[in-house]
Parts: structure tokens; C-alpha cells; sequence
């Protein structure tokens, strides 16, 4: 494609012929359009000197329509609709793009302060690109990845089925057979299948071919840290042009809340402790930092997130938790939400990833104001809870048309709102970090926290402030600069982290992963740099880690928590002050332990280790 260009231009169904146009770079968000309703965006493409090509959009955010020679060709109806449009070049083509602003509640996390702006700029965000093909091609291949056999936590005799759309289109007509292979990919072992289905079109026809493949005896796609990655590659064929997808068979399923076994997620019939972060604007990058963190999940929080992310996602063995694009308190459209949920089914059903499905993030804000940790404020934290009104019904009957081998928690959400998966933030948005007990237990949130943190600064003073609410930050660090504000955050996050871990609960997301301003509620600033709580946060979230409940002077619990999947042996050292001890801990897979640590008077320090064959955690407390 040759340079775009861009113009701000009025809404409305014509085609758009702005005074003046702007150079800009595409795919991306030009944020010299920032705060506009609709904007043009133009090019041109070259004649690709094939007999046949493909126009190939992604992310229109929040939708928008193409025009190709001043025809109006497609509509994406939001950003999860790809663009594909098949064309016969005759010399260069036009190219008009218009995208627009969400005008509905479900612009997400980027129709909100928490993401600057010139990050929500209507535009082109994910992929633009031209590719040539023959008279007859492969338009598309869609696949849907599916679990049978095998009941509740037996997954041993389980058969794996891959539903195949493929699209084809044909400039003159076609009459033929289509070849479809699939195959272990990469160096996955296992038998391929081949399968050969019938293809007809007349002159100018786009047809869609559905098969089935069976796969008996599936191998399976775990989360790092589980299990292997295990994809499939589907290539679809036709003359002398093919298409590939990778995708893989996962069955993903959250029980329930409560006590005991309520609320444990599983991935083939094996349990999964959940140690995610969110993305607050997803990028490639990302998936690499939670790694990092030791996290095995990303949550797409309350916006899509690109398909690259996914992809290496399912490379990397992260689970992936995607929210519709709906945040804070109000009604919504439930047959709008439900297309929306249809349309990110279509979009990421196929990728092995994706484990949890979100509805409505947010839906309450009673606490827009911090509260203290003193008597009269916990008196005005019970009134803003007991005073929240929410109605999860149009939430819950959104949740019911996401696929199935999928996993839903329709809200998340503060205290009050009745959440599936719990908002936390204790020593940000109320108290001190002791009020995590109070409230958990107070409110019965039960063992999913779909976010919790504090936000701290990247810079001195920063210029670009979206997602950090200063006068929280300000009345919790004691101490001015980027060292106190990043030391509080690092103390918070690695502190909540392991208390929820060790008090049971199945699933903590700490919010954020990176920050999207010059400062804000990531442990990484938003280029990606290390704060001191990327520090805190991997060390609380270690697959095996010893947590002391209560760092004081006295007897205290121990506890070792085994988020793998296979019972082990660990040895627990401690040293406080005068006392030091060491003992074997049988500790079941995905389960806990504990052990009596006595902390004498004087102590200053307690130090824990946590042995078990290749896995080593250490962590110190200052009393």
C-alpha cells in the first residue's frame, strides 16, 4: 500500500471528501485524531499483478466502513470484526477507510480515562495489507476446536473434533476439490489427517466448505507449567494456493464459588491455580512480561485484545481471560452484548487459550472516593456496599451464548455487586492491607479475584496521568518521589498477592501489568520498564511459596503453597532472630500446607525458604 493519510470528518452514511488530509502511519492510532467521533483514513493500492487480491483489515475500532474506488465494499460493526474483501485489480485502487468513536456503552476500557486518548483514536489498529491470489483461492479457514468424552475431572478418554469453515471465492467459477490437512504443529508428534471435500461456485462467488475432523486419542493443550503446548495445524488447499491456522483442544471449566472445592478452574480435568495480570492495551510484548512475573494468565481487561497476543499466548502456555468491551455502572444493550459475545467466540474461539469469558467489568463505583482504615470510615465502607445497586440478569444472560469449553465470570466487580470474580484493592481504595481479611470474609467473595493493586509513579512528575487517581496515591505513600511511590506499590501488590494465595484463594489477578501513562497501576511503566512491584509480584507469585500469615512476634502459621500439578515434598527453613527450624511438608498438587513458625520478642527479620527438587522460593519479612 502506498501512505496513508487521514481527516477528521462529521459522521454520517456518505462518503466522506474532507478539505485537507494528513500524513499518518497505519496500521496504528493516530493521535493527532484524538477525541474524534469519525475519521477518514485514505490510500492507495498498487496493482499487485495477480488475477485476483485481497483487501485484509483488522481492528476498526469501534467499527467503521471500506470503500474501495468510491464502492462500499464492508462494514465491521466493532473491533472484532475482521475486514476480508476480494477484488479484481484493474490498475490502482482507492482505498477509503472512515472508523468511529464507540456511541454505545460498548466502547471499553478505551471509551474511559484510564487509557490516554490518543490510545482510542478511531482508527486501523491491528493489520492492513494487500495479497495477491490466483482466479480461485482460499479466502479464509475458521476453525472450532472441540472437546468429547471424558466427564468432570476424568479427561483420560477424551476424542478432540476440529469444525472447519473455509471460505473460497472464485473469479470464474470453480467446480473442484478442496484438499484439507491437519497435523501436529511444530514438533508435536501424532498422526495427521487428510479429508477431501467437494468446492463449487459460479463467476464471482464466495462459498463456504464445512468439514469435521476427528482426532482420536487428541494430544492436548495445557498451560505452561502444566502441561505441553500441543497445537494442530489446519492448511486448506486448492490448486496452487493454500491457507494454514494453528489451533489446539483445551476444555476449560470453573466450578462455582464457595468453600472447599467451589471455585476451582480446570483445563482438561486437571486443577489450575490462577496467577494472571491484566492487560490494560495489550501488546505482543506483554505475554513475554507476565512470563516474566510468573503469571500464567493475561486478562484482556474490559477491551479485545489483538489476535497476535492471543497467538502468542498459545505458544507460550498463558491462559487468556477476555472481557467484553463494557466497564463502569450503567445498562447496557443485552442483544447488542449477546453479538458481541457471538463475534469474540468467532474471533478467538480457536485459539486454546482462551479459558474465561467476562461480561461486565465494573459495574459499580462506590468507591470513586478512598476511605480510611478508622471506625467511621468502615461504617461509610458498609453504607457504599449495602447502598450499591446491580442487576446481574442482562450480565448472566450475555454469559449464556459464549461457547461452551469455555469458562465464564459475567462480572467483575467490587463488594456490593454480587461479582463473579472480586475487585480488591485494599490500601488503595480503602484501609491498610489488613483489610483484606475484614472484607473478604465480611462480604463472601469467595476464591476469585479478577483484580487487585496500587498505583505508583514512573516519573517525577508525570505529564500524561491516565488510569492513576493521584489523591489516592497521595494519601496512602508516606514519602515523596518515584522510590517511595514505587516501594509502597511493590509492598502492596507482593503483600496481597501472597495472602490471597495462601487464604485459598484459585484465581488472583493483580491489575496491571504495564501502565498506560507516566504512571498508574502497572508493576511495568508503559514502555515496559521494571517497577520494584514486577520484583514483588514475581516473587508472590512462585508456583511453590512459602507465605507467613501474620509477621509479628508470636507463634504464626506457615504456609507452602503447590500451585503445580503433582504432589511434592517440600522442605521449609526459617530463621527468626534466635529461632530457626526446618521441616518436610507433604503439600498435594494444587493444594497447601502449613507449619508453626515461633517469631520471638526482638526479632527484627524473618527469612522463609521453600525447597522441592528444581523449585526454590525465598522471602523476607521486616518486622
Amino acid at each position: 500500500m502506498s501512505a496513508w493519510r487521514g481527516a477528521e470528518v462529521e459522521p454520517g452514511d456518505g462518503k466522506p471528501d474532507p478539505a485537507e488530509w494528513r500524513p499518518v502511519d497505519l496500521p496504528g492510532r493516530p493521535a493527532v485524531f484524538a477525541g474524534a467521533e469519525r475519521v477518514a483514513y485514505r490510500t492507495t493500492v498498487p496493482d499487485p499483478g495477480a488475477a485476483m487480491a485481497v483487501l485484509r483489515l483488522d481492528g476498526l475500532y469501534s467499527g467503521g466502513t471500506v470503500r474501495l474506488d468510491g464502492e462500499h465494499v464492508a462494514t465491521a460493526e466493532s473491533v472484532l470484526d475482521p475486514v476480508r474483501v476480494p477484488f479484481e485489480p484493474a490498475g490502482e485502487t482507492e482505498l477509503l477507510v472512515t472508523c468511529d468513536a464507540p456511541d454505545d456503552r460498548f466502547g471499553g476500557i478505551h471509551d474511559t480515562d484510564r487509557v490516554p486518548s490518543g490510545d482510542a483514536t478511531p482508527g486501523i489498529w491491528w493489520d492492513a495489507g494487500v495479497t495477491p491470489h490466483p482466479e480461485t483461492f482460499v479466502l479464509d479457514v475458521d476453525v472450532e476446536p472441540r472437546i468429547t468424552g471424558g466427564d468432570g475431572a476424568d479427561e483420560t478418554a477424551v476424542e478432540g473434533t476440529i469444525e472447519t469453515r473455509v471460505t473460497v471465492h472464485s473469479r470464474d467459477g470453480v467446480d473442484d476439490r478442496l484438499t484439507l490437512t491437519t497435523r501436529p504443529a511444530g514438533e508435536g508428534r501424532g498422526r495427521g489427517v487428510m479429508d477431501r471435500a467437494a468446492v463449487e461456485a459460479g463467476p464471482g462467488e464466495t462459498t463456504t466448505v464445512e468439514t469435521s475432523v476427528a482426532l482420536r486419542d487428541p494430544s492436548l493443550w495445557y498451560p505452561r507449567g502444566v502441561g505441553p503446548q500441543n497445537r494442530y495445524e489446519v492448511r486448506a488447499k486448492l490448486g496452487d494456493d493454500a491457507r494454514s491456522v494453528t489451533t489446539g483442544l483445551a476444555r476449560m471449566r470453573y466450578d462455582g464459588d464457595g468453600a472447599g472445592e467451589g471455585g476451582r478452574f480446570t483445563v482438561n480435568g486437571q486443577p489450575v491455580p490462577v496467577r494472571g495480570v491484566t492487560l490494560q492495551d495489550g501488546a505482543v510484548e506483554d505475554v513475554e512480561r507476565a512470563v516474566a512475573v510468573n503469571a500464567n494468565l493475561v486478562r484482556g481487561h474490559a477491551h479485545a485484545l489483538p489476535p497476535a497476543v492471543c497467538e502468542a499466548c498459545d505458544a507460550a502456555g498463558v491462559l487468556v481471560w477476555q472481557d467484553l468491551p463494557l466497564t463502569g455502572p450503567g445498562g447496557f444493550d443485552v442483544d447488542r452484548g449477546r453479538a458481541l459475545a457471538a463475534a469474540l467466540g468467532e474471533r478467538y474461539g480457536g485459539h486454546p487459550s482462551l479459558a474465561v469469558v467476562t461480561v461486565h467489568d465494573d459495574p459499580t463505583d462506590g468507591f470513586a472516593g478512598r476511605l480510611g482504615s478508622g471506625a467511621l470510615d468502615r461504617l461509610r465502607f458498609r453504607w457504599r456496599v449495602w447502598r450499591a445497586d446491580y442487576d446481574r440478569g442482562p450480565a448472566e444472560a450475555v454469559a449464556a451464548t459464549v461457547p461452551d469449553g469455555v469458562a465464564t465470570l459475567p462480572v467483575v466487580g467490587e463488594p456490593g455487586s454480587d461479582p463473579d470474580a472480586a475487585a480488591l484493592y485494599p490500601g488503595w481504595d480503602y484501609g491498610r492491607v489488613d483489610a483484606l481479611d475484614r472484607v473478604s470474609e465480611r462480604y463472601d467473595l469467595g476464591s476469585a479475584v479478577g483484580e487487585f493493586g496500587a498505583g505508583s509513579l514512573a516519573v517525577a512528575d508525570p505529564a500524561e496521568p491516565a488510569g492513576f487517581d493521584r489523591a489516592k496515591h497521595d494519601a496512602v505513600v508516606d514519602g515523596d518521589g518515584v522510590d517511595a511511590s514505587q516501594a509502597y506499590q511493590a509492598d502492596l501488590v507482593g503483600t496481597v498477592a501472597e495472602r490471597l494465595r495462601a487464604d485459598g484463594a484459585r484465581v488472583v489477578v493483580a491489575n496491571a501489568l504495564r501502565d498506560t501513562g507516566d504512571a498508574g497501576m502497572g508493576v511495568y511503566d508503559r514502555d515496559g520498564g521494571r517497577k520494584r512491584a514486577a520484583d514483588a509480584l514475581a516473587s508472590a507469585f512462585e508456583p511453590v511459596r512459602a507465605v507467613l500469615l501474620d509477621p509479628s512476634v508470636g507463634e504464626h502459621d506457615a504456609v507452602v503453597v503447590n500451585d503445580t500439578p503433582r504432589n511434592r515434598t517440600v522442605t521449609l527453613t526459617w530463621e527468626a532472630g534466635s529461632s530457626e527450624g526446618e521441616t518436610d511438608l507433604a503439600v498435594g498438587a494444587a493444594g497447601r500446607a502449613t507449619a508453626a513458625v515461633t517469631v520471638p520478642a526482638g526479632t527484627e527479620v524473618v527469612s522463609l525458604r521453600a525447597e522441592t527438587g528444581d523449585l526454590t522460593s525465598s522471602v523476607t519479612y521486616d518486622l
